[in-house]
């Protein structure tokens, strides 16, 4: 599996020959010159992760990408005629050899009187989850796990459990974007993951990393 970070929570999969783009949100524009993506993956509606005009110039470049999210970005794609399909909680989507899966329902909550979200994760060939914006346990074997370093939603020490309890081979961050200095968190989730013989790559933007 080929990864390379373009930003927050933006991320370019290729497996098996199918290139996947995850959550082109405004935090990221890199992902607007993205050429031969197959599958865009959106976890949910807040701008960092679905930016409609950078949705709209990937489509432009990648006429043949197909967008699969939840009913509740569905709704709002359609409204900017932008088809998508919709894969939830538990359904699958097979592009050509490579499996996608949904799990989980909600975002994370933000504080009691914000209204709860729609969100998805989606597990990719069985080997890499991508959460989206929450903590959601799949009860699989994850070998690659993009973890949530940094929110309004979570603390560090939350992201350090949540890996250390599903367990990957690696971590990849994501919503990393708000960190204004990224080696204020990075070294306290390295030796806390290290620990638990779980390696952390720091990823940078735009250079591709081979995972086995």
């Amino acid at each position: 599996m080929k990864i390379t970070k373009l930003g927050h929570s933006c991320i370019l999969i290729e497996e098996k020959g199918v290139k996947i783009l995850t959550d082109p949100g405004n935090y990221s524009m890199a992902q607007n010159n993205i050429k031969n993506i197959d599958i865009i993956l959106i976890t949910h509606q807040h701008q960092d992760h679905c930016d409609i005009s950078s949705i709209k110039t990937i489509l432009s470049n990648n006429p043949q990408g197909k967008i699969i999210t939840n009913k509740s970005v569905s709704i709002i794609l359609k409204k900017n005629e932008i088809e998508s399909i919709v894969v939830e909680n538990e359904q699958f989507f097979q592009e050509k050899e490579v499996p996608i899966e949904g799990f989980g329902k909600n975002h994370a909550i933000i504080y009691t009187s914000i209204p709860v979200i729609q969100n998805i994760g989606y597990l990719i060939n069985n080997k890499m989850f991508f959460p989206g914006d929450a903590l959601i346990k799949p009860k699989k074997s994850i070998e690659i796990l993009a973890l949530p370093v940094y929110a309004p939603w979570m603390r560090i020490s939350e992201a350090i459990d949540y890996a250390i309890e599903l367990k990957p081979k690696v971590c990849i961050p994501i919503h990393d974007g708000i960190l204004k200095n990224q080696n204020f968190a990075y070294p306290i989730i390295i030796q806390a993951l290290n620990e638990k013989k779980i390696k952390f790559i720091i990823c940078e933007i735009k250079k591709k990393y081979n995972i086995d």
